[in-house]
């Protein structure tokens, strides 16, 4: 127990830190290359790189499926199991590779159709599609064995690593953007640091895991021994195609609706949440492999309390991003960038709602994947054909708002109503009602202080925000106070929080006689 709270918080801690240097570079780097490498080059790179995503769906939810098997043999350091484990994985995915390269440039050859009447030039889009490609088939035939150190709970060695090779990647880029505004180079530069970034890590693993011996001749031979893995795949697989198309398409769809202008303008948006939500998950991840752990030592008191410890963090980080996101993003854009990269408020209230819905069923999502539960995939095909039909439907007519209807249409009820059903029927055997017994606080409290959010928005940010400076005082005295409240009223209401707050019995003493719990 002490072993799995301590690399949880080490998770955490690694994460933390390079999220916040990380969050300034992104910033920074985003207005250089807007200006120096124009608004057509990031938008058509914010392009490529979700056509290579589609790409990716060839994984099929292998790492998934396999990381869900390493837990075991992981808890009691079967070091045979796990290399064969390992075999298969290195083998699966060399293959995996292969067949990304072949796709990638199957796909490239329509990119005349593709952008065609595009303001940029078919070599640029060739050059840097081939590099973003080779990046990524290196990450599959190199980079399998991170997936051992993340079951291993061992994240901050993962993020340690690639997050200081991308912060000098970003760096380097953010010089020769200044100083040479060429496009090529900056390309250059990804992939070149995507190749130290592979060696060095499994220079890293080699030392850590000296035990560890893959054999991908025998991993292919070894998967008649292991028909779960494959099974489990197939089950992910859906899953996999789903996530995509509601979470990772964004930039296809606005090039294919709007403009490749446009996708530079959403972008804008989309790197604040993105970096949101990587904070939120850089907590959440930190304890995923913890919660595998947990579940397979089978106490089913201690699932359910840690269970709605997670839940009381999970909405104090969503009230943080949904408050936050929706009191300041649009003066913050404004200052940032200029007003001229703002979109419509609908488009920014459906952005947050969607924020809330991805956000909020976090745990839930944690936990059916360190159960194994893979099997509704007639869910992922309903959330899967709600999005199309939702897209294609209104997509024509009001572009971007009509992408985010089909993502909130397609993942409303499935995600709120039927993966709670599913997770407590078939993972924690109890009866949904607890579920919705306990989760009625947290909803509530949510709303009231949304409600408070968002007189906060019209009647003091929006009159009075004007600059950075002013951005930065009233972000203070308003969104402070608000989550100060937020954070009290959610300690008084639900068990969550006071199961995580009494962790630190003198903190919670001196709450407990503050506010009389």
């Amino acid at each position: 127990m002490g072993e799995r709270v301590h690399r949880s918080i080490m998770n955490i801690k690694v994460g933390i830190v390079f999220y916040f240097l990380s969050l300034f570079l992104a910033f920074f780097s985003r207005k250089v290359f807007l200006d120096c490498l124009g608004d057509e080059f990031i938008g058509l790179t914010g392009t490529l790189y979700n056509i290579l995503s589609f790409l990716n769906v060839a994984e099929l939810g292998i790492g998934t499926s396999i990381t869900f098997f390493l837990y075991k043999p992981l808890q009691e350091d079967n070091h045979d199991k796990l290399n064969d484990i390992m075999s298969m994985l290195a083998w699966l995915y060399r293959t995996i590779g292969f067949i990304i390269g072949g796709g990638g440039l199957v796909v490239s050859l329509f990119f005349p159709l593709i952008f065609s009447g595009k303001p940029v030039e078919l070599s640029i889009v060739y050059f840097a599609f081939y590099a973003f490609l080779a990046s990524a088939m290196t990450g599959y035939i190199i980079n399998y064995k991170q997936l051992l150190v993340s079951a291993n709970q061992k994240q901050y060695i993962v993020n340690s690593y690639f997050q200081s090779i991308a912060i000098v990647q970003s760096l380097v880029q953010i010089l020769l953007a200044l100083y040479y505004r060429n496009v090529y180079l900056w390309v250059i530069v990804g992939f070149v640091f995507t190749v130290i970034g592979c060696i060095l890590f499994n220079w890293r693993i080699r030392k850590s895991y000296p035990w560890l011996k893959t054999d991908m001749k025998r991993g292919r031979l070894l998967l008649k021994e292991y028909p779960e893995i494959l099974r489990k795949t197939r089950q992910i697989f859906i899953q996999k195609i789903k996530d995509f198309i509601l979470y990772r398409s964004d930039q296809i769809l606005v090039f294919a609706f709007v403009s490749l202008k446009m996708v530079a303008f959403y972008d804008n948006y989309m790197i604040i949440v993105n970096k949101i939500v990587y904070l939120v998950n850089i907590l959440s991840d930190g304890m995923n492999a913890g919660v595998g752990n947990l579940i397979a030592e089978g106490n089913d008191k201690n699932t359910m309390k840690v269970f709605w410890e997670l839940t009381a963090i999970r909405f104090i980080l969503v009230g943080i991003v949904v408050f936050s996101f929706l009191m300041f993003i649009q003066p913050f854009i404004g200052c940032w960038l200029g007003e001229r990269y703002r979109l419509d408020d609908i488009i920014i209230c459906l952005l947050i709602f969607n924020i809330f819905i991805m956000l909020s069923r976090g745990v839930v999502e944690m936990y059916i994947s360190a159960s194994g539960l893979f099997s509704d995939v007639w869910a992922a095909w309903t959330e899967l054909a709600l999005n199309i039909c939702v897209t294609l439907c209104l997509a024509p007519f009001i572009g971007i708002a009509g992408i985010l209807l089909g993502k909130i249409a397609s993942v409303f009820f499935i995600a709120l109503f039927w993966k709670p059903y599913f997770l407590f029927r078939h993972g924690l055997h109890q009866p949904v009602s607890v579920y919705w017994k306990g989760m009625a606080r947290y909803y509530l409290t949510f709303i009231v202080f949304l409600a408070a959010a968002v007189m906060l928005k019209i009647y003091v940010i929006d009159v009075r925000v004007d600059s950075f400076l002013t951005l930065i005082g009233y972000s203070v005295v308003t969104f402070l106070p608000l989550m100060a409240c937020y954070f009290l009223a959610m300690l008084y209401a639900t068990d969550g929080l006071k199961y995580f707050v009494a962790r630190k019995p003198a903190v919670y003493n001196l709450l407990k006689r503050t506010i009389r719990l």
